[in-house]
């Protein structure tokens, strides 16, 4: 089974990729995501995917990546029993933040969730996306 590629968003003056980076090997639950959409991209993930961690609201950049290390479990800040959660641990923080302004620039990117569905907290990135994100931290 191939790797996937995710995009998670946090609001920095929530959970920022410092405190994400601070949590250490252990990791953090990705938890408080209601979007159903979001939810069943969530399931989706296996250990070891990849995902990008991106700051919403304030800064609109894509700023580190991080690693699932815990395929979903019941999200414990949810009541209902509805949700999901995942434990993520921190990879790495961006030399450079890649903005939404300069994803949206990117023609071959046009199609991501990040541009079209700009509500969503979990998203897929297809790996051809993946690398040339990687690709525009180094521009």
């Amino acid at each position: 089974m191939s790797k996937k590629y995710w995009l998670l968003k946090s609001e920095p003056d929530v959970w920022s990729i410092d405190q994400q980076k601070n949590a250490g090997n252990k990791g953090a639950p990705w938890d408080g995501v209601r979007n159903y959409q979001a939810a069943k991209n969530l399931k989706a993930m296996k250990k070891g995917d990849h995902c990008f961690f991106y700051h919403s609201n304030i800064g609109k950049e894509i700023v580190g990546i991080v690693e699932v290390i815990k395929e979903a479990y019941l999200d414990k800040t949810d009541q209902s029993g509805r949700f999901v959660a995942v434990t993520v641990k921190f990879i790495k923080k961006l030399d450079r933040p890649i903005t939404l302004e300069n994803i949206k620039k990117n023609k071959e990117l046009s199609h991501l969730s990040l541009i079209r569905q700009s509500r969503l907290s979990v998203m897929p990135i297809d790996s051809k996306s993946w690398k040339i994100l990687n690709n525009m931290v180094k521009i």
